[in-house]
């Protein structure tokens, strides 16, 4: 071993001290609550839906001739070809949930503030591609469900203004679902958004490295003479058990609640109930109190709130510096989102 570590370092001149250094910034005592620690989570299920989607694409075709059987061969035929696509469904799930959740706890404790206004809208940004990427893999299928999601999503971007008709061309391949669109979908899913995920979160963990995690003290904490604690090896205890805990729970709903198949895909015939993934419920409920177009225009807008949000809280704050606007804010954000789920899940139509 030590002439390995001898001939490494004459190569890579990294010492030992110098890579702990490197590695071990200290992290907030706060950060001992596992809610807090909620950002390692959907960067671990990430690298959980690499490795599966990595299996299933030695056996997926993306084609519409080919793609169902395909999907019914992993499901059916292949080895473990079930618990893979299981967990890959199940992660894509608990994925998007932990980014949604880990937005939420940075908006309420107000760790979006300066400086870390941009870091936000990073967050933001992976937030949208994550959803993109599940909305893109749930299409993927061909089933009736996922077919007809797929023309109603083409048929919603078309009705953005100046943009739509293009966007929708780009999107499908056409003007309409054809033979070419599944293929598209698969790239999206597959390579993009994946690639821009990467790219935006190495992004997000440089600032959070360069400008620390935001600091937080309660009345437990009083009394503790430091206020830090090292990330290695305790915060990377910590998040492995996460890891390990959220193993174990994507391998049980894998089990106990497996991906099924829908009927096959028939552009003949629209089923009497359309319904995307949960995550889409709120803006599929959206698009039907209102006219597309103004659904559309409103949802930008809200969307584009979020994105800036920081710097309208900090005008708010400089105007009434002890305003707590953005906790009411975020409440009734959270309660319409609940309620509108809750509304398309519960009703048929």
């Amino acid at each position: 071993m030590r002439f390995i570590t001898s001939w490494l370092q004459d190569r890579i001149p990294i010492s030992e001290h110098q890579l702990r250094e490197m590695s071990n910034e200290p992290v907030p005592n706060h950060m001992k609550r596992w809610w807090f620690a909620l950002g390692g989570t959907p960067a671990y299920l990430f690298i959980v839906q690499i490795v599966t989607g990595i299996l299933l694409a030695f056996y997926y075709k993306a084609s519409p001739a080919t793609a169902y059987e395909s999907v019914r061969y992993i499901t059916e035929d292949a080895a473990f070809g079930w618990y893979i696509r299981g967990i890959h469904k199940w992660g894509a799930t608990l994925m998007i949930a932990a980014v949604i959740l880990h937005q939420m706890r940075v908006f309420f404790t107000g760790a979006y503030r300066k400086p870390r206004e941009l870091n936000w809208m990073i967050g933001m940004l992976i937030l949208v591609c994550t959803l993109l990427c599940g909305f893109t893999g749930y299409s993927l299928v061909y089933e009736q469900l996922s077919y007809w999601g797929a023309t109603v999503a083409g048929n919603i971007t078309d009705s953005v203004p100046v943009v739509g008709p293009f966007m929708k061309a780009m999107l499908l391949g056409g003007a309409e679902y054809n033979d070419r669109t599944l293929s598209r979908f698969f790239i999206l899913h597959a390579a993009v958004f994946p690639v821009v995920i990467v790219l935006v979160l190495g992004l997000h963990i440089t600032m959070i490295r360069l400008q620390g995690v935001t600091e937080f003290r309660f009345k437990d904490e009083e009394g503790e003479e430091t206020k830090h604690f090292n990330f290695f090896p305790d915060h990377l205890m910590t998040e492995l058990i996460i890891g390990l805990l959220l193993m174990i729970v994507l391998s049980a709903l894998a089990t106990i609640i497996p991906a099924t198949m829908g009927p096959r895909a028939n552009p003949l015939i629209t089923p009497e109930v359309i319904k995307p993934e949960w995550f889409l419920y709120v803006t599929f409920r959206w698009l039907k109190l209102m006219s597309r177009t103004a659904a559309i225009l409103s949802m930008g807008f809200i969307v584009f709130l979020m994105f800036v949000w920081p710097f309208i809280d900090a005008f708010i704050r400089r105007r009434k510096p002890k305003s707590e606007v953005s906790i009411w804010v975020g409440i009734g954000a959270v309660l319409g989102i609940i309620g509108l789920t809750i509304w398309e899940a519960s009703v048929e139509h």
